[in-house]
């Protein structure tokens, strides 16, 4: 089967109303709107999260919380994913992204404990879990925190 030789299963596909051409096309005079009102009118509808005038629900409901806006946002990194590289290498924020386990720095980025590791391996960033740190050590490598 090729791409020029696909079609659409019988039957799901039908041609689109020709409204507003006359009464014998059974969609004339009011083509299908009704009869006056805002809706009936071109260009006429009403926005989103319109309810006739009543208060609408998002004003009605209470506003809760806080967003910190200094709040920092660091790339997490498991011990497990750092065996992806070779014994005695240097893991920094490049190496990092080169191997694609962090897709962008944002306020810096943090290793955490899950998994295990084996291999010796130089990890220069910005925190470290003490899970994380026990386990690198244990395996012979270093950590440096910037």
């Amino acid at each position: 089967m090729r791409l020029n030789e696909l079609s659409p299963a019988e039957g799901s596909r039908r041609p689109p109303k020709r409204v507003g051409r006359g009464n014998g096309s059974n969609r004339g005079t009011y083509s299908g709107r009704g009869c006056k009102g805002q809706n009936s009118r071109s260009g006429g509808s009403v926005r989103p999260g319109y309810e006739g005038g009543q208060m609408p629900i998002h004003r009605r409901l209470p506003k809760r919380g806080f967003t910190n806006i200094f709040k920092k946002e660091y790339a997490i990194v498991n011990v497990g994913e750092l065996s992806r590289f070779e014994s005695g290498s240097v893991v920094d924020e490049k190496a990092l992204i080169q191997k694609g386990l962090v897709n962008g720095k944002r306020d810096g980025i943090k290793v955490l404990g899950k998994g295990d590791i084996n291999c010796p391996l130089t990890i220069i960033v910005d925190k470290v879990s003490s899970g994380a740190r026990e386990k690198v050590e244990a395996a012979g490598g270093t950590i440096e925190v910037k």
